[in-house]
């Protein structure tokens, strides 16, 4: 898919979240030490509502830790929250069992992708699509592919755009992004994303 200016029916973005952590040992193991995250002010600046066609669905990934901003990031492009649209949780890739992460305080194994929407709700053209996924952990910030499927069979062919992706040999194909424009600044042939200046004056 090329890019004039065009315009979306379907967003999905997993955001580069800045995680704020409490020890050196634990700062080793963020998110930081793979790409380069984001704070919330940058991240709401994008102008993401010049990419939306009226009748929009926003479908974002959000870590437990990152909740607030999650919600916080959508009102900022536009949206209102719906729901829970999809809960990955993850397996060990060598086994059956569940993958035990990081946490403060129960050990993370789940990640939610959360459900927006401006304007009218997109049509549902398939009922079948489950809202749990169970499946390995990939590499660090590798999402399933699944998700995407199930977004296409959720809502049909629209314009799609998926926001923050990255492109790599052996761990980011662009044969997964087949259908798909992309954003990103690791991703070949990323569409550009225009900033709100005057949004860096707001509080999020």
């Amino acid at each position: 898919m090329g890019n004039g200016r065009r315009k979306y029916d379907i967003i999905y973005a997993d955001p580069p979240w800045a995680y704020k952590v409490w020890s050196e040992k634990t700062a080793g193991r963020t998110a930081s030490r793979h790409y380069n995250t984001q704070s919330l002010g940058y991240l709401a600046c994008l102008d993401i509502a010049s990419l939306c066609n009226p009748d929009c669905v926003l479908l974002m990934w959000a870590t437990f830790p990152c909740l607030a901003e999650a919600f916080a990031l959508g009102r900022a492009w536009g949206f209102r929250y719906k729901t829970v649209a999809f809960v990955w949780v993850k397996r060990n890739r060598h086994n059956h069992d569940l993958f035990l992460g990081m946490g403060y305080y129960t050990r993370a194994n789940a990640e939610v992708v959360l459900l927006f929407t401006k304007g009218r709700p997109l049509k549902r053209v398939n009922k079948d699509v489950p809202q749990v996924l169970i499946c390995p952990k990939g590499k660090h910030s590798q999402k399933p592919p699944e998700i995407r499927r199930r977004i296409e069979r959720l809502f049909g062919d629209r314009r799609r755009l998926e926001l923050f992706a990255r492109s790599r040999d052996g761990f980011f194909p662009d044969t997964e992004y087949e259908g798909w424009d992309v954003f990103g600044n690791e991703a070949n042939s990323s569409i550009p994303v225009n900033l709100n200046q005057y949004l860096f004056t707001l509080k999020i």
